[in-house]
């Protein structure tokens, strides 16, 4: 397999270990002890794996890289929602690129000026895990304010 090419998720589980490491980020890697897999399907876009952690809860992976855990996903959903909401006047109707996990969806409807968020997702399948093995975080997925397009647009 060349550096280009997506890992596969069950391969970087090495010992009950999931290990990501990167060409990206030399001299270093992530890792995190598996008790259990729960998910691991190839999408018509990417690999995708969600696993139990022992410390760090659900964690969604695609194409070997991790994506986020339950234990920490909040801080980088909060930044990435409310940063922009806050620096616009009373925003009613929100776009989001992106962002299958929902996470990002969560925040943005918890302003009481957002009367409805399209939500862009390439890829139904990462939705689906999401709602199934982190509904904590996939929460507003049924909020209706929110009208959730899947595909490649």
């Amino acid at each position: 397999m060349t550096e280009s090419a997506p890992l596969q998720g069950l391969s970087l589980i090495e010992n009950g270990w999931f290990i990501e490491k990167n060409a990206q980020w030399p001299g270093q890697a992530n890792a995190l002890e598996v008790k259990e897999v729960l998910l691991h399907k190839k999408t018509k876009f990417q690999d995708l794996l969600v696993f139990a952690s022992a410390k760090h809860g659900n964690v969604i992976v695609l194409d070997g890289v991790i994506q986020i855990t339950e234990r920490d996903e909040m801080s980088y959903q909060e930044m990435l929602a409310h940063l922009p909401m806050f620096s616009a006047d009373k925003p009613t109707h929100v776009l989001i690129i992106g962002g299958g996990d929902g996470g990002v969806l969560r925040e943005v409807v918890k302003h009481d000026t957002v009367e409805k968020v399209t939500w862009c997702e390439i890829d139904g399948d990462v939705v689906e895990a999401a709602k199934k093995y982190m509904p904590n975080v996939a929460v507003a997925v049924s909020n209706p304010k929110t009208e959730l397009l899947v595909g490649d647009g």
